[in-house]
């Protein structure tokens, strides 16, 4: 018997409560499906439909809370939020529209080289530049999912990069701030500032954030299958999570 076979499934979340929330999300398998490629993720009329009125009824209250560059969440989600924590809270942009990020490390251009190097080997992995962080996404060529975690260690001990395992990624990248970090961080500022905090996402990824909401008197919400996790609520997939949202009053 497996570990996944002993984990059990999460109930789902009460109808949200908007005018206690304080709203975080993930993007990729949580407001929007998997692609082959990160690039393959496009706006979605009914997604930003829902965004804005979560912006207002929220009264500003929700960030988003993800791996991607600050460029492609604008792209993506159509620059309806303004509170958004980037690649994996290392980029945050605040209520006020200021950016707060850090130099970015001196090892990334090692990094960069040695991934594109190892991506030659097969044309379904794709190498990504995210200005803090570079990424190697094998979903197109998941045979070398072992390879490509024993050379991102590697790699990560001879730079002094931090290591960010992902759902099919590996990415290297500046240490600093987590999605954690950015959520506390934006919680103790206006307008999240009293409200509860509530995340939602999908990935290993997000666990930090998911005990960062819960120490803060808040909840988690784990999209996907179940596993080991700090969230204590669950939702089966990204139109399960568009539909608890579009419910939210």
């Amino acid at each position: 018997m497996s570990l996944d076979s002993l984990v059990v499934a999460l109930p789902p979340p009460k109808p949200l409560r908007l005018s206690e929330a304080a709203l975080f999300l993930d993007i990729d398998g949580t407001l929007a499906p998997f692609a082959p490629r990160p690039q393959d993720v496009r706006p979605d009329p009914r997604r930003t439909r829902l965004l804005e009125r979560l912006r207002e009824d929220l009264e500003g209250r929700v960030a988003v809370v993800t791996g991607r560059t600050l460029e492609d969440v604008d792209r993506i989600l159509e620059g309806r939020i303004t509170c958004v924590a980037a690649v994996h809270g290392l980029v945050r942009r605040d209520a006020e529209g200021a950016l707060h990020q850090p130099e970015p490390h001196p090892g990334l251009e090692a990094a960069l080289d040695t991934l594109r190097r190892f991506a030659v080997r097969d044309l379904g992995m794709l190498v990504e530049e995210k200005g803090a962080s570079v990424a190697l996404h094998f979903r197109q060529a998941p045979t070398y999912a072992a390879e490509a975690r024993v050379m991102a260690l590697r790699v990560a001990r001879e730079t002094g990069l931090f290591l960010q395992h992902g759902d099919m990624v590996e990415e290297l990248r500046t240490p600093g701030a987590s999605k954690g970090d950015s959520i506390r961080e934006f919680m103790q500022t206006a307008p999240f500032q009293g409200r509860t905090p509530a995340f939602v996402g999908d990935d290993i990824t997000d666990e930090n954030g998911f005990a960062a909401v819960e120490q803060l008197g808040g909840f988690g919400v784990l999209v996907g299958r179940p596993r080991a996790t700090h969230a204590r609520f669950g939702l089966r997939n990204v139109e399960d999570v568009i539909a608890w949202l579009e419910a939210a009053r």
